[in-house]
């Protein structure tokens, strides 16, 4: 199965050289995908840093076709109100939505998706 890593876990990975052990493991067995979300969030801070070589790599990944239904975001989005979670973003619903699009698991450090795999059906990545 795909595994649709984060931002979150990116930058982690980046910071830390290479200290993530679990994304280590899902490059390794080429099961990492992105999408154009997710690298937009990435590659800037990347270049702000001449990464050029991981820029490079980064767009190398398979990447998930961004397919973004609005009625849907607004339906995840008051699923979670409702379900008193206030603080989220639409750009981590767009994650959760492309990733149950394309039957993937979501590798994140970011609490929101513990938070919200219940209320809009997602998989995690241990």
């Amino acid at each position: 199965m795909s595994v649709l890593v984060d931002t979150s876990v990116w930058v982690a990975y980046f910071r830390h050289g290479n200290d993530l052990e679990q994304l280590d493991f899902l490059i390794d067995e080429n099961l990492v995908v992105t999408n154009d979300l997710i690298l937009a969030e990435l590659i800037a801070f990347l270049k702000a840093r001449n990464q050029n070589k991981i820029i490079a790599l980064l767009h190398s990944v398979e990447k998930l076709r961004l397919n973004i239904n609005w009625k849907q975001i607004i339906a995840l989005q008051y699923a979670c109100l409702k379900s008193g979670l206030n603080g989220l973003g639409i750009p981590d619903l767009i994650i959760a939505q492309n990733a149950q699009q394309h039957g993937c698991e979501i590798y994140s450090l970011d609490n929101h998706f513990q938070l919200i795999k219940d209320i809009i059906k997602i998989n995690l990545t241990a």
